[in-house]
């Protein structure tokens, strides 16, 4: 009766132990706080900005310290470092139409009022390179009303409309310079376009 007792006794704590791996292993490989260690690795530190698809394993990211914006899809598998120096501009898509804009050298164009439920919400990162000149983060697609971790279309035009004002401040205080040779690369090595020289992996 005792071993049973014992055995049982030792059971319950390898099934409590298990499940507290698996909830650890779960938090530690959930997508946002996966791409956000991603972000923060490429980045070389902290980043002054992230933004997470939630649902579509991308993401982007920047870091004033040193000068770098990452964009990247795939769960990081495809992934592009640019200079700040690179970022033209920045747009609020809504169901295939832009209705916000921030452009180096342009006014900014404000959100207007949006009428109805939006489809879809798109953030569109736009930079000086001829390769991939666009990048976009699908803030929010119809599919999300099935996901529980997803945000509501009105919280996914806030984020949006966030990164549209830091895309202005990154525009006022970094000159225009063309970047030429932009290289796509996997994580977690990621290439950097380069003005000319060769490319810098970072580790």
């Amino acid at each position: 009766m005792q071993n049973l007792l014992r055995l049982l006794l030792l059971l319950g704590v390898a099934g409590s132990a298990l499940t507290f791996l698996g909830s650890g292993a779960a938090w530690w490989f959930e997508e946002e706080r996966r791409l956000k260690r991603l972000v923060r690795r490429a980045l070389g530190g902290e980043p002054d900005g992230v933004i997470v698809a939630r649902g579509r394993n991308a993401a982007a990211g920047f870091r004033l310290e040193s000068d770098k914006l990452v964009v990247m899809r795939n769960g990081g598998a495809d992934a592009l470092l640019y200079p700040l120096r690179a970022l033209v501009g920045a747009e609020l898509i809504i169901d295939g139409q832009v209705v916000a804009r921030a452009v180096r050298d342009e006014p900014r164009r404000a959100l207007d009022q949006i009428a109805g439920a939006p489809s879809q919400v798109t953030l569109r990162l736009v930079f000086d390179d001829p390769r991939h000149p666009d990048f976009d983060l699908d803030l929010w697609l119809v599919r999300d009303l099935l996901r529980r971790d997803a945000l509501v279309p009105v919280a996914a035009i806030q984020e949006a409309r966030s990164w549209l004002a830091r895309a202005e401040a990154i525009l006022r205080r970094t000159p225009a310079v063309a970047v030429r040779q932009p290289v796509s690369a996997s994580e977690p090595e990621l290439d950097e376009p380069g003005d000319g020289e060769e490319d810098e992996s970072l580790p």
